[in-house]
């Protein structure tokens, strides 16, 4: 144990301004509606901000796993034949405890990730939006009856495909949850979620949400454990019929060539690099206070985020120095202190990955105008950072930085600049601001990316389908396509004699 665990901790709850008390909860595992405190095996949960133990994890083994894929079985018996509408109740009686314990739950992914609080309540609040559009889009799953000629009638339905395995990352240990959840349980699915052991709390209340919502034994399970194992041994179960995955490209292709091996379908939603495109006639100063905003929210690990900012040279030198501005002014610090606009990096792993992509940038010619070195003292802290003149050859511009590192570059051809978005193999999210339509439209049809948002920066929330093409991933979350994606058509042809 690094200092022993921690006890209940006095912290200041910067979203509004009360001093709280945070207890870490016991981590247990979820199957067939039972809670598991110990599986003889765990790990230890670390907080980001200062690398103290906050809890121990029980993982599951061989024994766990299948347990949770016959509950998952079970549960799928009941749930797949229970009415829409009742699926609906459930769901949205879930999303509303959810809100209703919020001020619980927020902190708890602080403490696990290092968010600022007012930013842990944002993303619990747009989880409980997508349970609720999931919920009412699942009643809506129609199907057709297909005109032919007397006597026969031609239909095709939606069926749920069966037990879903989903993998969640740690960088949103509610919303991704929550996305795909919702849109399984919707479609009349079973789950079981594997969530990130890095922040498992959050998860685990979310669970409880749907559990005190009436989900049913075995419908939703949760589970933690080694990564690699656990996929393998879900993926090759015969009674999981679809694998949903969220994190990084290489893992990503890894289990999509497991799956692929027993003819399981996927839904990928994969790592990015996002293109943000600043033209001669946009806002500059909204763009660079919106790009900056997005940039460093959750200290820049999200797959949307923006990372790779070309600026047309004709305003190259006032947005650099907006944006600049912008990063400086950001408060570093532990998401409970008050004003604080950036937390730590959710783990040791990504500060040395984010301080080895600067480095190499910098020793290649790259100029740091704000940030890129390490911020001294416990905790994983990296400052705002902004490199300009990055060469071409840098690691930064082919790999995904997920960290606060920015990467601003003039242009002054708007062809040249969509080849150079275009050029990598990631195709997620894309980003342009201009004033005028025909810009817009040519920059919306010819970036190569799953979704694109021009003069602001949404391009996942309930309601619209979210994904990305190329290595990006496969497959669509959020949206009737997100609902869709759980669901296999089947056709029947009925000739009445």
């Amino acid at each position: 144990m690094r200092n022993g665990l921690i006890k209940p901790c006095l912290v200041c709850d910067g979203y509004n301004g009360e001093r709280i008390d945070v207890k870490y909860p016991q981590l247990k595992l979820y199957i067939g509606g039972e809670w598991l405190p110990d599986t003889g095996s765990s790990l230890e949960v670390i907080n980001p901000a200062d690398e103290c133990v906050l809890g121990v994890l029980p993982v599951a083994g061989r024994r766990e796993l299948d347990a949770a894929v016959l509950a998952a079985d079970k549960g799928l018996r009941l749930w797949s034949r229970t009415a829409p509408a009742a699926r609906t109740a459930i769901l949205l009686k879930a999303a509303a405890i959810l809100r209703d314990r919020i001020d619980d739950i927020a902190p708890l992914a602080t403490l696990e990730e290092g968010q600022p609080i007012a930013d842990a309540r944002s993303y619990l609040l747009r989880g409980a939006e997508i349970i609720e559009w999931d919920a009412n889009e699942g009643r809506r799953v129609y199907g057709r009856v297909i005109p032919s000629e007397p006597g026969l009638r031609q239909m095709v339905i939606h069926e749920p495909v069966g037990v879903v395995a989903a993998l969640t990352p740690w960088n949103a240990p509610v919303f991704t949850p929550c996305r795909k959840i919702a849109s399984a349980l919707s479609a009349g699915c079973s789950l079981i979620l594997k969530a990130a052991e890095e922040t498992p709390a959050a998860t685990i209340a979310l669970v409880q949400c749907f559990a005190d919502a009436g989900v049913p034994a075995g419908v939703l399970n949760l589970v933690f454990g080694d990564p690699a194992y656990i996929s393998e041994h879900l993926i090759a179960a015969p009674a999981v019929r679809l694998i949903s995955f969220t994190g990084s490209v290489p893992v990503g292709k890894r289990l999509a060539q497991l799956a692929a091996k027993v003819m399981k379908p996927t839904i990928m939603e994969l790592g990015g690099h996002a293109p943000a495109i600043v033209c001669a006639d946009a806002d500059v100063k909204a763009a660079a206070d919106k790009i900056a905003a997005a940039k460093y929210r959750n200290a820049g690990q999200a797959c949307i985020a923006p990372t790779r900012i070309y600026v047309h040279a004709s305003v190259f030198e006032r947005f650099v120095e907006r944006f600049v501005e912008n990063a400086r002014k950001i408060k570093v610090g532990p998401g409970f202190d008050s004003g604080v606009g950036m937390g730590p990096l959710a783990n040791g792993r990504r500060l040395i990955a984010v301080e080895s992509l600067v480095n190499d940038a910098v020793e290649r010619g790259a100029r740091a105008a704000c940030g890129g070195k390490r911020m001294m003292g416990r905790g994983y802290y990296y400052p705002p950072t902004v490199l300009l003149d990055v060469p071409d050859d840098a690691r930064i511009l082919h790999e995904e930085p997920f960290g606060p590192i920015a990467t601003i570059a003039a242009f002054s051809n708007l062809e040249d600049v969509i080849a150079r978005a275009n050029a990598l193999a990631y195709g997620l999210a894309g980003y342009a601001f201009t004033r005028c339509a025909a810009t817009a439209d040519k920059l919306a049809s010819e970036l190569e990316c799953g979704a694109i948002a021009i003069n602001h920066l949404t391009v996942s929330t309930h309601g619209i389908p979210f994904g990305g093409v190329k290595e990006s991933g496969l497959g669509r979350e959020g949206g009737v396509e997100g609902v869709a994606g759980y669901t296999v058509t089947k056709t029947i042809t009925h000739l009445m004699t």
